[in-house]
């Protein structure tokens, strides 16, 4: 069986053990069937991974003990942001859950004009909760060591003043024929990167004029045009294979 992983991001030391949540317990005790002494490993710290080993199976709180942190990156050389205007139905869970896969470190919905769903703030506020809870998972599936933040829902005015400056900032567009996405990462080097993607009915003119006066690049994927949350995923790959994260020597 697969070392199980659990996800426990407050600070801990080797040696030291820990008292695992109600979830957890039940995951490994009563889904897995976890004894004493079987392995798991913890996931959710900035520095990476730690092996624990299962030292009280039987308690009403499941106990471990860290033994030692795992080697491995905490994180990816390019730290990204994907801005995702709000697509309609469920596509969000799927673009979050490929996202967190595909390596994004930041997913940050937001409302555009042609923007179809209209969230009252506390269903915007249940829906970010559910997309964090997709993130969690993901992160857990794919042996990711850390786990994306979704932040709230907010309007495009909003997304684009929260783009860092030294970001390279991108906006993909459907009319740009000028510029393409990957010409844009090759002639940058910044360490930090946001990309835009539209809602299905894509960016109004004024939208991507607004995005270039922050200092965003309108780029395309090529000539097909795709959906959002294709889009989005198409994106995210590029973006990790031309800075050498998936890409061979």
């Amino acid at each position: 069986m697969t070392t199980p992983r659990i996800y426990f991001p407050r600070q801990f030391e080797p040696g030291e053990e820990l008292e695992l949540d109600e979830q957890n317990t039940h995951y490994l005790r009563n889904v897995l069937r976890l004894k004493s002494g079987e392995k798991v490993r913890l996931f959710g710290k900035a520095d990476g991974e730690y092996e624990a080993v299962v030292t009280d199976a039987a308690s009403k709180q499941l106990k471990v003990t860290v033994v030692n942190r795992l080697p491995g990156a905490a994180g990816g050389a390019v730290r990204i942001t994907l801005a995702q205007s709000l697509p309609k139905t469920d596509k969000m869970d799927l673009i979050v859950q490929k996202a967190t896969e595909l390596g994004a470190d930041r997913v940050v919905p937001f409302v555009s004009s042609r923007s179809i769903p209209v969230l009252t703030p506390e269903k915007a506020r249940r829906r970010r909760e559910r997309w964090q809870k997709i993130a969690l998972e993901a992160s857990r599936q794919c042996r990711r060591p850390d786990i994306p933040e979704v932040a709230e829902v907010i309007p495009f005015d909003r997304m684009l003043e929260s783009a860092a400056e030294p970001d390279l900032k991108l906006i993909l567009w459907e009319e740009e024929s000028g510029t393409k996405i990957k010409s844009a990462l090759k002639a940058s080097r910044a360490d930090a990167i946001t990309v835009t993607i539209g809602p299905e009915g894509g960016f109004s003119p004024e939208e991507v004029e607004a995005a270039r006066a922050r200092g965003f690049i309108p780029v395309s994927l090529g000539s097909q045009v795709l959906k959002t949350e294709t889009a989005a995923l198409a994106a995210l790959a590029i973006i990790q294979y031309e800075k050498g994260i998936f890409g061979a020597e």
